[in-house]
């Protein structure tokens, strides 16, 4: 990869930044590696629409400064659910040598690419929703999930043993992940548990794994022995198989806790909460500052609620129209106490 000199980027009025390729190469080309399908996963449609529209931005904003052809090019590779795969992709992506920047999200991929760095020490990535440091080929920006999986178990424990017409007085909420790994060992489980007693300490929480992240079947499953041992309030992080629970709300008459992005319209009158991730707004961000070359690789960032990069979502009317206000009331002032700084979060480094 041919980079441009201090003198260059002058000339160039910043076009294309240190980190980039000069005009005559055709610009910057940055690539979107998609760790999964895009459609029905709204993480991933929100980290290519945030990556798109930071392009979309940068390009007519210097579209004049490049007459040859447009100032950054952008492609879009959808890698499939199937893990096993990333890593020779990745390696072929990298091999290439055609992309200025690697950009994806997932806590999987830094470990994927690290080994490529001393191969191919030209390369620069950017990783959303992972956290590793002190490479300098890599940046990544995680979410202070700690915070989201808090009020989602914060918000389960104030529904279940509540007068609501599918919860119960067991105080018995769960937790269906598709898989065992050290965020979910490490953040996201222990911070359902820590708001969920912050709410209710005799609140129980019962665990579950689906084994992947597409079994829809087996989720269902799950969920209705979860339901039959008392649980009223159901917290699924399984991907695709979380439709399985959604059926089984449905069937059986239980409430589910979503994780994310909005889903009050997945299954209207039984999700009850909403925590949620902007990654289209930090795609967007960090892409612009890819452009702009004030990104600074080897670093590992953590974003929250006081960042606007975590949130609980209160405005939908399905919100308002299941939760009764007493609990909704609960809700609002545990999420100002996070993003004011009065109850401290700090996510672990793992």
């Amino acid at each position: 990869m041919k980079y441009v000199s201090a003198f260059c980027i002058s000339a160039l009025l910043l076009l294309v930044s240190c980190t980039g390729r000069d005009a005559s190469g055709g610009g910057v080309s940055i690539a979107v590696f998609v760790p999964g399908n895009i459609s029905g996963s709204p993480v991933y449609e929100m980290l290519v629409s945030g990556a798109e529209t930071a392009v979309a931005e940068f390009n007519a904003a210097h579209q004049d400064d490049q007459p040859d052809g447009i100032p950054v090019k952008i492609d879009i590779i959808e890698a499939g659910t199937n893990q096993s795969e990333w890593g020779g992709r990745l390696t072929a992506l990298t091999a290439e040598g055609k992309y200025d920047l690697i950009f994806s999200s997932n806590p999987s991929i830094p470990e994927i690419i690290a080994p490529l760095t001393s191969q191919f020490p030209e390369q620069r990535y950017i990783v959303l929703d992972a956290l590793l440091a002190g490479n300098s080929s890599i940046a990544t920006f995680r979410y202070n999930q700690r915070e989201e999986a808090y009020l989602a178990g914060y918000m389960a424990a104030l529904v279940t043993g509540s007068s609501m017409e599918y919860a119960n007085p067991q105080k018995k909420i769960g937790f269906i992940a598709a898989q065992e790994y050290p965020v979910m060992n490490g953040i996201l489980l222990p911070s359902f548990i820590e708001g969920a007693q912050a709410a209710d300490p005799e609140t129980e929480v019962d665990f579950r794994i689906v084994g992947n992240w597409y079994d829809a079947s087996k989720a269902a499953e799950l969920a209705r022995a979860m339901y039959n041992a008392g649980a009223d309030v159901i917290l699924p992080i399984s991907g695709g198989a979380n439709q399985g629970v959604i059926s089984a709300a449905r069937e059986l008459g239980f409430y589910i806790s979503w994780f994310d992005d909005n889903g009050f319209s997945k299954a209207p009158g039984y999700v009850v909460s909403s925590s949620v991730i902007r990654q289209d707004k930090l795609a967007e961000r960090v892409i612009t500052d890819f452009l702009e070359d004030t990104i600074r690789f080897g670093t590992a960032e953590t974003f929250g609620m006081a960042e606007g990069y975590v949130d609980f979502i209160t405005d939908d009317p399905l919100y308002t129209a299941t939760v009764p206000e007493d609990i909704r009331e609960k809700m609002a002032a545990a999420a100002a106490d996070i993003r004011l700084g009065k109850t401290l979060l700090p996510s672990p480094a793992l």
